[in-house]
């Protein structure tokens, strides 16, 4: 299997099944000397890690990390420092059920990447999915902790803005709430709803959908290129390779084609050291390149294709049958998927931060101050 690794300067290769006996990720272009310790990884993975809530997978993963490679003592901190060679994590699989899978194993899941993983490689791990699973993306998360290091001055944070059909209220947002409730959500209110609903789902054996959105400040204006390496497209990229992820917008997305040139236009003014935008329908991206404005990003997550409830598929025969999908599986993965939507969000706007200095510089060609 090709394809699994992401970036250019900053590049991460991510290994390991759901049901193997690890996970982990190689990270290729972190730059030396770089203050890191396995706790500042630790603190990112304890937020996706499963069975934290009853509104998760019950799987029981500690999720604990282990440096490697890439790393030596600090003899001034008594910590580490990165040293400029590849870094390798490794997270350890401890609560497979494989023989909860046992049952379908020869049945194709609606919904999921079944048919589709067989057809292109004529063999596939029924046990959660192999590598088609959202087991995957712990790695992803570890390494997002790393690159947040790498651009220490920009701060990424997100929230879950729905779930199903119910949205939260914007003049409720705070984003001191985020960890204050299971459903990583800035709307307390929101938050409150959604336990009586969520439950409701989880008791009929079902699943939600959920879109989570994803701001980075302090992004100075310049990170991208305006053809084929547009902040924009890598970041989109990079939220829809993420495991059930099926539409990503920015700024104001989709509601873009309903505004006039008037109502979308970001109007700019003199500002102190630099211009600013009175607005920011453009997401913090203009032709491809950061403008200096938050950049803000939604991606819309589909509900958990395995469910208790009975549906039709078929086998590996081609034989009509039916199928109900047993083990621990989260109501709604929109929830979880908030740390790795920061965590994507981070290693894109790491490795675009070496790929700008590479070519102009840390503070650009024109020199605005931020």
């Amino acid at each position: 299997m090709s394809f699994n690794s992401f970036g250019h300067l900053f590049r991460f290769t991510t290994w390991g099944e759901s049901h193997g006996p690890a996970i982990g990720v190689v990270i290729d272009g972190c730059p030396p000397n770089i203050e890191i310790s396995p706790k500042i990884i630790q603190a990112e993975l304890n937020r996706r890690k499963p069975g934290q809530s009853r509104f998760t997978t019950q799987r029981q993963e500690p999720d604990e990390v282990k440096i490697l490679s890439g790393v030596f003592e600090d003899e001034n901190t008594e910590g580490l420092r990165t040293t400029g060679t590849p870094i390798s994590l490794l997270i350890e699989n401890k609560d497979q059920r494989s023989k909860d899978y046992s049952d379908i194993k020869d049945k194709y899941r609606p919904g999921h990447a079944d048919y589709s993983y067989h057809q292109k490689y004529g063999i596939r791990d029924y046990r959660g999915g192999g590598r088609s699973s959202a087991r995957e993306t712990a790695p992803r998360v570890a390494a997002g902790a790393v690159a947040r290091l790498v651009i220490p001055d920009v701060k990424i944070r997100a929230s879950l803005v729905q779930m199903g059909k119910h949205k939260i209220d914007y003049n409720n947002f705070d984003w001191e709430e985020v960890n204050n409730n299971p459903f990583f959500c800035a709307d307390k209110e929101a938050a409150k709803k959604w336990e009586n609903y969520l439950d409701g789902i989880r008791k009929n054996g079902s699943s939600i959908g959920a879109i989570i959105e994803v701001v980075a400040e302090g992004v100075p204006a310049g990170w991208g290129a305006p053809i084929y390496g547009k902040l924009s497209a890598d970041l989109a990229s990079a939220m829809m390779s993420i495991n059930a992820v099926k539409s990503v917008e920015i700024g104001a997305g989709i509601d873009a084609a309903s505004l006039s040139g008037e109502e979308n236009a970001d109007e700019m003014r003199a500002g102190e050291n630099a211009p600013y935008f009175t607005s920011n329908h453009s997401g913090g991206i203009l032709g491809g390149i950061s403008n200096g404005d938050a950049i803000v990003i939604r991606f819309a997550v589909k509900p958990t294709s395995s469910i208790l409830n009975e549906r039709d598929t078929v086998t590996t025969d081609n034989e009509n049958t039916k199928i109900i999908t047993k083990g621990r599986h989260d109501p709604c993965v929109g929830i979880r998927a908030v740390p790795i939507g920061e965590a994507m969000m981070a290693l894109v706007l790491a490795d675009h931060f070496l790929r700008h200095r590479g070519q102009v510089g840390r503070d650009g060609a024109f020199g605005f101050e931020k």
